[in-house]
């Protein structure tokens, strides 16, 4: 397994996710996407195994700024630029992904 994490240094569901990998022994490459990012290629990835609406943090109060955007490109291209609009954690295993904690997911990656 080629497991990435991208998420935030102070998300607690981010770190939780990162204990899940550890307990298990599996390697993780953690992604800090406040400090990093993440790549448009990456993105529409994931974007194409969860969707786009559940890659938003809703609740963020710029979330708007999705919302009201026409075009899919258009929203992927504010995500890449606004990191901070994204849900974390996004867990990545090749072209499977997920977006939150979602242990009950990651258990059949094999």
């Amino acid at each position: 397994m080629n497991i990435q994490i991208f998420g935030a240094s102070k998300c607690f569901d981010t770190k939780k996710a990162e204990r899940y990998f550890k307990e298990r022994r599996i390697k993780v490459q953690r992604i800090d996407l406040r400090k990093y990012g993440i790549s448009r290629g990456e993105l529409t990835s994931v974007r194409s195994a969860v969707g786009l609406e559940a890659l938003v943090n809703w609740d963020h109060p710029d979330a708007a700024l999705i919302r009201y955007l026409a075009y899919d490109q258009d929203k992927l291209e504010k995500l890449v630029d606004r990191p901070e609009l994204l849900r974390t954690p996004i867990v990545r295993n090749g072209k499977q992904a997920t977006v939150g904690y979602a242990p009950e997911v990651w258990k059949d990656w094999n």
